[in-house]
């Protein structure tokens, strides 16, 4: 498997634990003391970090860093908008197709040659 392939993967996973560690409680434990929500959240994010920091030293070998990091804020996209979604329950806005043109943008200048 290709070092993009590797990197993809790992930083799609990373995304998940990071997007659910930040939000979730927000549905979850808004009734709770923030710090217990803290602390639930930082145990999640620790497996955020367990794959993100991989991801990043293997991504790094074959990529810029800039490109990496438009690379996250795809996937971190990628992630969020079906977790507002689905998991939120928030209603679809365009706006989530205006900031996946940007990010397209992005991903354009910093990738080309």
């Amino acid at each position: 498997m290709s070092p993009v392939v590797r990197t993809i993967i790992l930083l799609t996973l990373s995304n998940v634990f990071m997007t659910f560690a930040w939000y979730a409680h927000l549905k979850h434990m808004n009734q709770k003391p923030w710090i217990v929500a803290a602390l639930v959240s930082w145990g999640i994010a620790l497996f955020e970090y367990l794959l993100q920091v991989p991801a990043n030293r293997i991504g790094y070998t074959v990529m810029t860093l800039p490109q990496l990091k438009i690379l996250q804020e795809v996937i971190t996209l990628t992630v969020f908008v079906p977790f507002v979604l689905i998991y939120m329950r928030q209603p679809l806005k365009l706006d989530y197709l205006w900031a996946a043109l940007c990010m397209l943008g992005a991903v354009y200048f910093i990738f080309r040659k």
